[in-house]
């Protein structure tokens, strides 16, 4: 099922009933700044194992999921001075930052090295639904592993629909992931290069 929310002002209320999908369990997909992802509450521990299922992922292979904005990001990771400025620099965008994991965080998204992958992106659909729900959700491309990913929500609904409980659809975007960056001992990795510019890392 698709529901249309305005990407510049989205609509409370539909804001509303989302998160109220999410409370009760739900996995959606919705826009970010670079293609669609495919989430749920990262409390929900039948959600996410729905997801690896839709994304025929391998267990091994942890999601990275959404906060809100840099102090939510505190709650979930240990992050130091000069970790702080990069993200303050650079999010909202299109990174992928992975920081040592806080104790916070479900063990289903901590790495065998005690890291997490955390993404603020910008998008005012996606960050209105983890301000309402009040904690993240997880992101992770609308997609099966191995394929492109999906930035037309109709694709998203035709391909996925049946596996998910509603398609927020944000308008046509891109086929693009994020770029993701290691921070971990306050030194850049680039883990993979996406939308969001790495030319800072050299």
């Amino acid at each position: 099922m698709l529901l249309v929310i305005n990407g510049e002002n989205p609509q409370p209320r539909l804001i509303a009933k989302v998160v109220d999908i999410l409370k009760r369990g739900g996995v959606i997909a919705y826009p970010t700044d670079t293609t669609y992802g495919i989430g749920c509450s990262i409390m929900n521990k039948k959600g996410i194992e729905r997801i690896y299922s839709i994304k025929q992922r391998e267990k091994k292979k942890p999601f990275s999921f959404v906060c809100s904005d840099l102090s939510d990001i505190a709650r979930y990771a240990k992050v130091s001075n000069y970790q702080y400025k990069i993200m303050k620099r650079l999010l909202p965008g299109a990174y992928t930052f992975v920081l040592p994991a806080s104790s916070t965080v479900p063990d289903l998204l901590v790495t065998k090295q005690k890291t997490v992958g955390i993404r603020i992106p910008d998008n005012h659909i996606c960050l209105a639904i983890v301000r309402e729900l009040g904690h993240p959700i997880i992101t992770t491309s609308a997609n099966r592993s191995g394929e492109e990913p999906i930035g037309d929500p109709a694709s998203v609904d035709r391909e996925l629909g049946k596996q998910l409980d509603i398609v927020v659809d944000g308008g046509i975007l891109s086929a693009a992931v994020s770029s993701v960056v290691s921070l971990i001992d306050d030194v850049p990795v680039v883990l993979r290069q996406g939308m969001g510019d790495v030319g800072w890392c050299e």
